[in-house]
């Protein structure tokens, strides 16, 4: 016999008091009969009436909105944003929160997961609790940061350029965006008619002037005659197998970063704000401290940005290996290192190709896997190396704290971490975990 179907309890609402922050922007609260909540626009503390957007009876939790503040916290300030809010767009986390209250929820975060994924405290981690802002984002409350160099704009149906709200496919329509960098606004993108465009990424380089705008259309729509204000490269997605196609300008643009150039082609993965990559350069570079002669490893290399900082360190009598899944990332990679002879970058997913390296023993490894990190199998086999320090860049807490317990197992200990609030508004931050084997902290 069928099971009835559960009770949707979307637009129910409910007045709870607010608990604490969790992973993903929002916070937790209880209704009256102990459902837990996920309430976004809400902030520890505070009584807030809350409003069902996915959930029903039964059901393990439900997510909800702060739809009306009853009591507000001190950390609490009007969200700058005119398209920000409860059934808005879903971009950014914190808008509501102050400048300093942001990075400390996401302080929090973070050792949340730490010790409940890997049973670490700040102190065992080397961490002193802190989230660092990015260089030049330090800024009063009630002002945004304009820092994303890479914008993803969905396409209302009659062709208006948005942002998807959250955890929605419907789009909220929008005439600027806030956290956009200066490069990315200057396109203008939210002022043209994009009909028959399913999105519009925009992309402003840092360090150069180059702009590119890649299209993805809707199946059998034409593309729009792009006439920008500035100099800009379009690139247009195919529908069918997913590659990029150049229709104007160069197929790249070029990143500036710990003193080189890159070459990203094809809208690759790039780090969004621009003080970023010199940022995480120097993090890397300061927990490794590489020495001439060292032999690395750079998993999941990119373009080869830390790859390259290893190289002019490590010297002509060092060696460096890359290993990326990405064809256009490895061509842009053998391209932006071609001057370094001792540096070679294979491609394949890390898992299998660096076994099939040969490779016993190396000095230093740098990893910044993908959101999911970089998993069991692939942390015993860096374990076994004997590496004396390796970087360890994630960009979720979980996952790095999931993968630090395992390279526990293989006989590593966390030297360091450091946390960067390189997302200002959303929950995201950026960590750098230095590990050393346990035998050197005992």
């Amino acid at each position: 016999m069928q099971a009835e179907p559960r009770k949707s309890l979307v637009g129910e609402e409910y007045e709870v008091e607010v608990g604490p922050v969790a992973h993903g922007g929002h916070c937790i609260a209880r209704t009256s009969a102990g459902q837990v909540l996920f309430v976004r626009h809400a902030l520890p503390g505070e009584r807030v009436v809350a409003r069902v957007t996915e959930g029903e009876e039964g059901a393990r939790f439900l997510r909800a909105d702060a739809v009306t503040v009853l009591d507000a916290s001190k950390d609490r300030i009007d969200a700058p944003c005119p398209f920000a809010g409860p059934g808005r767009c879903g971009g950014c986390d914190w808008q509501h929160a102050k400048p300093g209250a942001q990075r400390r929820l996401k302080g929090e975060v973070v050792a949340e997961q730490l010790e409940r994924l890997a049973g670490l405290t700040p102190e065992e981690a080397g961490w002193d609790g802190t989230v660092m802002p990015a260089e030049g984002d330090k800024v009063p409350a009630g002002q945004v940061p304009s820092w994303r160099t890479r914008v993803q704009y969905a396409v209302t149906a009659d062709g208006r350029a948005g942002l998807r709200r959250h955890r929605s496919h419907e789009v909220e329509p929008i005439d600027h965006c806030m956290i956009a960098a200066e490069g990315v606004s200057e396109l203008g993108i939210e002022k043209r008619d994009w009909t028959g465009m399913d999105s519009v990424e925009a992309i402003a380089a840092t360090g150069s002037q180059d702009r590119q705008v890649i299209l993805t259309p809707k199946p059998g729509a034409r593309l729009p005659l792009v006439e920008l204000d500035r100099p800009v490269s379009v690139m247009r997605i195919d529908e069918r197998s997913g590659q990029v196609h150049r229709v104007h300008g160069r197929p790249f643009v070029r990143e500036r970063a710990d003193g080189r150039t890159h070459r990203v082609g094809n809208g690759g993965f790039w780090q969004v704000h621009p003080k970023a990559a010199d940022t995480l350069v120097t993090a890397v570079m300061q927990g490794l401290l590489p020495r001439k002669g060292d032999m690395a490893l750079d998993l999941y290399c990119g373009v080869g940005l830390f790859a390259g900082a290893l190289a002019d360190r490590v010297g002509e009598a060092g060696a460096v290996l890359g290993i990326e899944s990405t064809k256009r990332a490895v061509e842009d990679a053998r391209h932006n290192l071609a001057d370094f002879p001792r540096v070679r970058i294979e491609q394949g997913k890390v898992e299998s190709v660096l076994p099939r390296t040969g490779i016993t023993e190396v000095d230093l490894v740098v990893l910044d896997p993908p959101r999911a990190g970089a998993g069991r199998k692939t942390v015993e086999h860096l374990s076994s190396l004997g590496a004396r320090r390796i970087a360890y860049v994630a960009c979720d807490p979980a996952a790095l704290a999931r993968d630090l317990a395992y390279f526990r197992e293989g006989g590593y200990r966390v030297r360091t971490l450091r946390v960067f609030d390189l997302f200002p508004m959303t929950h995201h931050v950026e960590c750098v975990a230095i590990l050393e084997p346990a035998a050197k902290g005992l």
